[in-house]
């Protein structure tokens, strides 16, 4: 007799046991009568997955090169008027145009506007421009010395000698959220 009370306790206590063995580690069984499923264990404390949110973001900077004919001197040097980091391009060239204004020009023009780069403006050498040579090269690139390297080469194209007059990098700017 006490043999059977054993085996009687002894099935009792497997067939719990069993019941959540079809469950994969890290679940435990859902449903009842006769549906049958396993679902995760909450994680405690974690909860779901941080989201990234950005802390700021890149703005445009702008600059511009404006020239004219020298009021005081028609056959001087050109006047020359730069803006550098301008939030748009109205700015930017708005600016340039003042500055050469300002240098003494007249019908002053916009050269060149750029964004987010550098630039760079070649002169020829006053030994150069006084054998004739008048051909100049303004250049935007990514870097400076790049852009100040290709208006060099394209000034000194026909032969002359050419030197960086102007240059500069107008990059966009981090602006933090908070």
């Amino acid at each position: 007799m006490k043999r059977m009370v054993c085996l009687f306790v002894l099935a009792l206590a497997s067939g719990t046991a069993f019941a959540e063995g079809s469950c994969p580690p890290g679940s435990y069984p859902i449903g009842g009568q006769g549906v049958q499923g396993c679902a995760p264990i909450p994680q405690t404390g974690s909860g779901e997955p941080r989201r990234m949110v950005p802390d700021g973001k890149w703005e445009t900077r702008w600059g511009a090169v404006a020239e004219g004919k020298n009021a005081a001197d028609p056959n001087g040097p050109t006047a020359t008027g730069v803006a550098v980091s301008q939030k748009s391009k109205k700015a930017a060239t708005q600016l340039a145009l003042q500055e050469c204004k300002r240098a003494g020009g007249r019908e002053c023009e916009i050269r060149i506007d750029y964004y987010n780069q550098c630039v760079a403006l070649a002169d020829p050498t006053a030994a150069a421009r006084n054998s004739g040579a008048t051909l100049s090269s303004i250049v935007r690139a990514e870097t400076l010395s790049q852009a100040s390297a290709m208006a060099k080469q394209r000034c000194e194209v026909g032969g002359q000698q050419c030197e960086v007059i102007y240059s500069a990098c107008s990059l966009s700017e981090f602006k933090s959220f908070r």
